[in-house]
């Protein structure tokens, strides 16, 4: 009977983890059927697939040849203008069989030479249609980074820009065709961008420690960050060969790249592989206590019927990545604030001056959870809007509830508008501008910005994920966006992205920014607040409070809770 309905609970809580998190659902029924655009997304996803090869002949372009520590790559142009660098392996061992659940291992010297024409395989995961990057082939030699670079001979060291894709810790790729960096570059060939692949849910993210035989297994919690931290190591010691400045590093993400850009400043070590970060729609809010963690692993264990690490390597890893989709809740399989490899307090981390010498940039967008609205359907949307928000309300004080329910009482709009913007208060909003004041209090600096250009997607309005598509120059990719943005806008804000990579400043001189117009971005300080407002034909500097992004008294309070 248990078994059964473990069963019965792991098909349940599947479905409903990749409608909200994958923007399914609803919204694809509508654009023509969830199955015949799953088939025709995996179709396109499976087309692009290839394996490198080893060149032993020594028939390739020398001109698109690097020599690397671990091996010498060539790639190829992907237009005119760029050359791409795909799967490259940026560990010795890729994370299979007795390395799975261990820390990466470094790369060894290698005087071979590689193709480099073909991403590698994306981590293991519940694909969806709805991040297409999931539905390329997956495997656990999963430890792969790309590079997109220009064709050109110029000996002067370039900014290097490396993206943490998102999927809630969940799910994602780098083949994502919204992120792929030809576009990007071609506009921008000075700055050099990279793409990372990382361990995600109960791969990424299990505590093992635990269990009677768990003490060999002593990194497992975190081992999609300190994978994200192995391809940062490996980009400082060979991005120099392909032009890059290893001294002027941005990391960027969005979602759990986000999150993951946001931790990754607090880990020891971090200073020497990156010096500047931009948070999207991410922050330490997605993270979970060890206590957390140790009980979302005893509920997979229960519904795999395991007792142990051994029993766990001897299970099948698709079954594994379901059962741990099917018992998370919030939080899902996250990084954990263990004390060891991040802080306990990640917030106060902040407050203490960890990051205080990271140039950071970091905002949100007015909708955020409109996204999982337009994505689950709002009838659908509601009872596990409500749930999330009953498990808050479950931790806090009467006079803690009070508040919320205050602040429930004055929102505007129908049911599911309200309890998305509460989603966006204490998942979103309240954790950046939280982050944003402790990174000041703790001495360093950052800039903010709110996007509010909206989709054309019914529902959507400015939800999570809509200034992607654009961001990488790929318009044509409105999936989210459900049209093309403003071509000028849409320049401007890439430019004052590869503007801060450069310089730790994202404003724009009147030469600089497209539409002829300065842009002047004021750090934000605890006084006047300034964010960047992004509106679609007006990007201006404002006070938060004239925006309103977070309700100072009766929600930001909860950021202490972190996200559940």
């Amino acid at each position: 009977m248990k078994r059964n309905f473990s069963a019965r609970l792991l098909a349940l809580t599947v479905a409903l983890l990749l409608a909200v998190f994958s923007f399914g659902g609803a919204l694809a029924a509508e654009q023509g059927g969830m199955l015949s655009g799953a088939d025709e997304a995996k179709a396109q996803m499976e087309a692009l697939y290839g394996e490198n090869q080893t060149i032993t002949d020594g028939n390739y372009d020398a001109a698109l040849a690097v020599k690397c520590v671990n091996g010498t790559f060539v790639g190829k142009k992907t237009d005119e203008s760029v050359i791409a660098y795909k799967g490259i392996p940026y560990v010795g061992a890729q994370p299979v069989g007795e390395y799975r659940w261990k820390a990466p291992v470094d790369v060894a010297p290698d005087e071979g030479v590689y193709e480099a024409y073909y991403f590698g395989k994306v981590p293991c995961q519940v694909a969806n249609v709805g991040q297409r990057g999931s539905l390329y082939p997956q495997g656990e030699d999963c430890l792969h980074l790309n590079i997109w670079k220009a064709d050109d001979t110029g000996d002067q060291k370039k900014p290097v820009m490396v993206w943490i894709h998102g999927g809630a810790y969940e799910l994602g790729g780098t083949p994502e065709p919204r992120e792929e960096g030809t576009n990007f570059v071609h506009e921008n060939p000075d700055v050099i961008l990279v793409s990372v692949e990382y361990r995600l849910n109960a791969l990424g993210f299990l505590h093992l420690s635990h269990l009677p035989d768990g003490a060999d297994y002593p990194d497992a919690q975190n081992l999609g960050l300190m994978d994200q931290m192995a391809a940062l190591k490996w980009i400082h010691e060979n991005i120099a060969g392909f032009g890059g400045d290893p001294d002027n590093v941005t990391i960027f993400g969005q979602s759990a790249g986000g999150g993951s850009v946001s931790l990754l400043p607090l880990v020891e070590g971090a200073h020497e592989y990156f010096q500047r970060v931009i948070a999207q729609s991410g922050s330490p809010e997605f993270s979970r206590s060890t206590e957390q963690a140790i009980e979302c692993t005893d509920a997979i264990m229960d519904v795999l019927g395991c007792k142990t690490v051994a029993d766990l390597m001897n299970t099948d890893v698709d079954k594994i990545v379901q059962a741990a989709g099917a018992v998370a809740s919030m939080p899902l399989t996250t990084p954990e604030r263990d004390g060891v490899f991040l802080p306990r307090e990640a917030f106060d981390a902040y407050e203490s001056g960890a990051a205080k010498d990271f140039d950071i940039m970091q905002g949100c967008t007015k909708d955020e959870c409109s996204y999982f609205v337009a994505g689950f359907g709002p009838e659908a949307f509601m009872p596990w809007a409500e749930k999330c928000k009953a498990e808050k309300l479950s931790q806090l004080t009467e006079e803690e509830k009070a508040l919320v329910e205050s602040y429930l009482a004055d929102s505007q709009g129908e049911d599911y508008d309200i309890l998305s913007h509460f989603l966006d208060q204490f998942w979103f909003n309240a954790p950046l501008i939280r982050t944003a004041e402790n990174q000041v209090k703790g001495g360093g600096k950052t800039y903010v910005y709110y996007f509010r250009v909206e989709s054309s997607v019914p529902l959507l309005k400015s939800g999570h994920a809509i200034e992607l598509s654009e961001l990488f120059n790929h318009p044509e990719d409105t999936f989210v966006t459900g049209r093309q943005f403003d071509e000028t806008f849409s320049k401007t804000m890439r430019r004052m992205w590869v503007q801060f990579a450069k310089t730790g400043n994202p404003s724009l001189t009147a030469e600089q920014s497209p539409d002829g117009q300065a842009k002047e971005w004021p750090l934000y300080d605890l006084e006047n607040k300034y964010v960047m407002v992004f509106d679609e034909f007006d990007i201006r500097a404002e006070k938060e409070a004239d925006m309103n992004i977070v309700d100072w008294d009766r929600t930001y309070f909860l950021t202490k809770y972190y996200v559940r």
